[in-house]
This record gives structure tokens, sequence and C-alpha cells, in this order.
């Protein structure tokens, strides 16, 4: 059976997204006198989600209720700064327009939020994606697989025509939970034990890379 649709992760997989979160957190945390963070440091806290990530940037004693708040200002200023620094990875925008010209689907699935998503790929990549799913409420984040397997069915797409694309362990165990063929990529956020750990079944170091292991999933298909 042919591959026909490619899933991506956002950031970390297809945009580097560290400034602006990384400043947008911080600008938070300053305002409470609470310890700031590196840029490095957001590697580790993204990719679970906006709550977890700003969760994991706070003291641990921070309250639920001071968490919520911190969170939704966060989210407030981000609306508007989602791509001050913000950028494509190299190749990804050639490696999305190569895939479309191969006749393959291609749609987005993250654990951003699903407004902000919809903003960062759009400013970036123009509306070549087939399909944006981000964080929505009733959905649950990603290493589940619900968000990817709505994304399939609405493009009328079985799990084993797909191939799921990310730079984190959460990214590829969704792919593996969904019944995709897990990549793992090297130019994101994570190490490679991490996504080898987690199930990815290829793993790249450049963008290009993903056509030939579709080929060699295919058949060599042209």
């Amino acid at each position: 059976m042919s591959i026909k649709l490619v899933l991506f992760d956002l950031d970390g997989t297809l945009v580097n997204t560290l400034a602006d979160l990384c400043y947008g957190v911080n600008r938070e945390l300053e305002k409470y006198n609470f310890p700031t963070h590196k840029e490095e440091a957001f590697k580790y806290f993204a990719g679970n989600g906006i709550p977890k990530m700003v969760e994991r940037a706070l003291p641990s004693d921070v309250s639920a209720d001071l968490k919520e708040k911190i969170t939704a200002d966060f989210l407030s200023y981000y609306a508007d700064h989602y791509c001050d620094k913000s950028y494509a990875y190299k190749g990804t925008v050639e490696l999305a327009k190569a895939l479309k010209e191969k006749g393959l689907l291609i749609a987005v699935v993250t654990n951003k939020a699903d407004e902000v998503a919809s903003l960062v790929v759009n400013k970036l990549f123009g509306n070549i994606f087939d399909f944006i799913m981000g964080q929505k409420k009733g959905i649950p984040p990603k290493p589940d697989p619900t968000a990817a397997l709505l994304t399939m069915e609405k493009l009328g797409v079985k799990p084993q025509e797909c191939v799921f694309v990310g730079d984190t362990g959460v990214d590829v165990l969704t792919g593996a939970n969904s019944g995709a063929y897990p990549v793992g990529v090297l130019w994101g956020f994570r190490e490679k034990k991490e996504l080898i750990e987690n199930g990815a079944k290829s793993i790249i170091e450049d963008p290009a890379e993903l056509i030939g292991i579709i080929d060699n999933l295919n058949g060599d298909e042209k």
C-alpha cells in the first residue's frame, strides 16, 4: 500500500520557534520575579503543548490558578508575536512543495494551539498544506493519536498510507500510536537517542531525505 499523506509536527520540525517561545514565556516570568531561562531550555520545555511548556518553565510551587493566569497571558501575547523571530528550517518549504508535486497530501499535527498553529504555517508556508490540526479543546494532545487519526479521516487516508514526521519522542510515538510510519528529524529540539527509543523507524538529517524514504516505502514509485 503506497504512502498518500505526510503528517508533520510544527515546532522543531517545520519551524524553529524557540526564540519567540523563550521571549514570550520569560516576559511573563519577569512580571512575577521568577527565574528566567535560556533559549536552549525551551527545546525540552516545548513539545507537549503550551500549558505544559509554561508549567515546566515555572517554579514547582506555583499555584494552579497562577499557572493558568500566566499561561493565558502568554497566549494573549503570543497570538500577536508568534512569528517575530520564528522561521522555517532550511529545506522544509522546498520539501513541502516537492511532496505536493509528487501528488502527496501534506498536513500539520501539532500540540500548539490550533489558531496560532494556522497563523504560523500560513505565514511561513502559505496555504500549501491540505490540513492543519492544532491543539483543540476536547482532543487530547500528542502522543495520543486522536489528532492524527482525525486528520487522516478528514483527508480520506488510512493510517498505513501515512508517514508521521517529527523532532521529539512525543512525535514519533504519535506516529507509531496512530499506525503511521514514524520518521524522526535531527535538526529540531531533541536528540537521536530519544527518537529511536520512542519508535522512529527512520531518522533524517536533511529534509530532502524524506523523499527517498517515501519512494522506498512506495517501492520506488515515481
